[in-house]
């Protein structure tokens, strides 16, 4: 179901209310641990009552994803308080919805038969979802709960590396033989008690499980039904390997607007389906973790993590950082003497390096985007060069112009002017080269070209712009 802005509004209005409740309750605990005698647990009982139970309402109201949201949004005590609440069989939907960081806090909390009661009702590709994070002894457990046919699914599922198409892939779906007419398929389906979600069209197989084609549900309901399956089902459509990459099954959803696309081994048979609620999943996990990568942090983090956990999460390109800010105050020292001379040189350096900076962050959205959607080959890297470097000639002499003019009014200097525009044109040019270049050495070396992307183009926009502004200003100034 769509987000509307009625459904956030709840959700936020749910969360402010579990919060008072949670906090009532802490205030009121911490009330009767001092009390004394038998009232004690009359006041207990009073506390479950009022706010506990209430909380506990509201939390089954919820849809699953909601829950999700507002669990990774409490803080740990009140998180683990609110997930003892909630019924065992939602647990399994509810930890699918959660955050990775956020799942493992809720896993920790759990036993093995929480853990294996919250798994049983999951189907099988959801299972494999969760097992990562899973003790081996649940998993083991769940296999035994598993039927002979779910096992091998199982198995099939968590055989397949994250991000590729088997791993987004569903077991859950309609196949039907290719020898049959419309009025088997309608019979066929009424005995069903409720199709699988997202349901847009039926897969055609021959005897050997050899994918021949879909057969769209709508076409179904308009097709008279004497006549055979293979007369109106659909023989050109996109299907998938399971080892393909699912980036390019995202791409190709987006392409074709598709609702759901067969997965076909090497011999062409059918194996399950991909639906666009797994894409979608899987595009937003990539987006989140390009913004994650893109700003250094080195995973998904809980926002109420601990403080040692956050700052080991963190730590990597912060010392990066370091490093790369004394390497730009060691720039700046070496012209301290032409600084001493001319003080006008450090106020004017910042706004050089300032724009260099954003201009390169720019270049490097640009790229990775494009490196994301696979639209950069290597002859287009040419001419990618070709044309930032031309963007960033021009940028520079318009905004070099603007600041050198700038300057001349402010210090009355036009040598000044000039080296503040040439130092423009020169930043931009680098942050233009080095905007390009770092995303696609990162993808050469095999890494993700968002990984701390804009922390590294500050520190060379930083060191270079400070490098190239004070070294035309010694020359020609000082």
């Amino acid at each position: 179901m769509p987000e509307t802005a009625e459904s956030r509004a709840s959700v936020h209005d749910s969360l402010q209310r579990v919060t008072e409740l949670l906090h009532k309750h802490e205030v009121v605990e911490s009330l009767v641990h001092r009390q004394q005698g038998p009232r004690q647990e009359l006041v207990e009982d009073l506390v479950h009552r009022m706010h506990v139970v209430e909380v506990q309402k509201l939390l089954e109201a919820l849809h699953p994803a909601d829950v999700a949201y507002i669990l990774e949004a409490l803080p740990l005590e009140q998180r683990l308080i609110a997930w003892d609440l909630l019924k065992p069989e939602r647990e399994g939907e509810i930890l699918l919805e959660v955050s990775d960081a956020v799942r493992e806090t809720l896993i920790a909390h759990m036993d093995e038969r929480e853990l294996v009661a919250a798994t049983e009702g999951l189907d099988t590709d959801e299972i494999a979802d969760l097992a990562p994070d899973l003790p081996r002894e649940v998993i083991q457990d769940v296999f035994r709960s598993l039927t002979p046919e779910e096992r091998e699914q199982l198995r099939a599922a968590m055989s397949f590396p994250e991000g590729t198409v088997g791993a987004l892939m569903d077991f859950d779906m309609i196949s039907i033989r290719d020898d049959i007419t419309i009025e088997v398929v309608l019979r066929y389906l009424r005995r069903l008690d409720e199709m699988p979600e997202l349901t847009d069209q039926l897969f055609v197989v021959d005897r050997a499980g050899v994918l021949e084609g879909l057969l769209p549900v709508n076409k179904i309901l308009v097709t008279d039904p004497e006549i055979a399956v293979t007369a109106v089902m659909r023989r050109e459509f996109v299907k998938f390997r399971p080892d393909e990459k699912a980036q390019d099954a995202a791409q190709a959803f987006e392409r074709y607007d598709l609702v759901s696309a067969p997965v076909a081994d090497g011999d062409g048979k059918l194996i399950g389906r991909v639906t666009v609620d797994a894409v979608m999943d899987y595009i937003r996990e990539e987006t989140d973790s390009d913004m994650l990568s893109a700003g250094g942090l080195r995973e998904d983090e809980d926002l109420f993590a601990s403080v040692w956990k956050s700052v080991r999460n963190r730590w990597t390109w912060l010392a990066l950082n370091l490093v790369t800010a004394f390497i730009a105050s060691r720039v700046i020292g070496l012209f301290e003497q032409s600084i001493a001379q001319l003080v006008a040189l450090a106020a004017l350096m910042p706004i050089i390096a300032g724009i260099s900076g954003n201009s390169g962050n720019q270049t490097i959205t640009m790229i990775v985007r494009a490196l994301a959607l696979g639209q950069i080959s290597t002859p287009s890297a040419r001419k990618l060069f070709a044309k930032e470097i031309g963007v960033s000639a021009l940028n520079g002499l318009i905004w070099g112009g603007v600041v050198g003019l700038f300057a001349f009014l402010i210090y009355h200097n036009w040598q000044l002017g000039a080296v503040m525009m040439g130092a423009m044109v020169l930043s931009l040019l680098l942050a233009a080269v080095m905007g390009v270049t770092i995303p696609l050495m990162m993808q050469r070396l095999g890494r993700d070209p968002a990984l701390g992307a804009s922390v590294m183009i500050t520190a060379i926009t930083d060191s270079g712009g400070f490098f190239i502004f004070l070294g035309l200003a010694t020359v020609f100034l000082v």
